[in-house]
């Protein structure tokens, strides 16, 4: 087991009551699953994706992360905890824009002060292993959408993460690019054996799911 959440309740208050975005939510992935969370507009799943490392609090519950309770630790504890372990996937690629393709997948080993000789050789093997090493000196601008993407999957394993999260990584690509984003992400799944927790609407992304989880008004409904 390598995440766990144990009756998750995550609650806003606003002038006409309160909305449980979730709602005891429990479920277990285990150290190499590929998850996918399905359901409707609303439904949590990104509030889902933002409570388990911390960026949002809880109302209540338990998050348990490689057999260590994470909820009830300080910001600063589950800041290390992100930029150690996790790597974030969004729609939006999210790439900074006046920053080179090597400089942009470079951040997570710089945010560690990691020596730049090791960054720049990390990031050209990662660079290389996902086929943009002739594109290492371009900016956002001069890739397409499918590079972006996958400039921004090699800045999210190059610290070797034990797990990713993605919030519709396909969101943003047309049906043969979001393929290939999928094709790609299963790779790191089964060769790297990272865990991936993946929130998507595409009934084909879902499909890649070892574990699927199906939220719908804050509860899981279906897995």
């Amino acid at each position: 087991m390598i995440l766990q959440g144990k009756k998750i309740l995550k609650q806003y208050r606003h002038n006409g009551g309160v909305i449980n975005a979730l709602d005891q939510v429990s479920f277990t992935v285990q150290k190499g699953d590929f998850v996918t969370v399905t359901g409707p507009s609303g439904s949590g799943k990104s509030t889902l994706l933002l409570a388990l490392f911390g960026l949002i609090r809880l109302t209540s519950g338990n998050i348990i992360f490689d057999g260590k309770r994470i909820d009830n630790i300080s910001d600063r504890k589950l800041t290390d905890i992100r930029k150690k372990s996790v790597g974030y996937i969004l729609q939006s690629f999210a790439l900074i824009p006046y920053l080179t393709t090597i400089q942009n997948v470079m951040i997570p080993l710089a945010l560690e002060k990691i020596l730049h000789k090791e960054q720049v050789k990390r990031a050209s093997e990662i660079l290389d292993y996902i086929g943009l090493s002739d594109r290492m000196d371009h900016l956002p601008r001069e890739l397409s959408a499918g590079q972006q993407q996958r400039v921004a999957i090699a800045r999210s394993i190059i610290h070797r993460p034990q797990i990713i999260m993605a919030d519709e990584p396909t969101g943003n690509l047309d049906p043969t690019l979001s393929l290939e984003i999928l094709e790609f992400l299963k790779k790191i799944n089964q060769e790297n054996k990272i865990t991936i927790m993946m929130v998507t609407h595409s009934p084909v992304a879902a499909g890649y799911g070892t574990m699927k989880l199906h939220l719908n008004e804050g509860k899981i409904i279906g897995s």
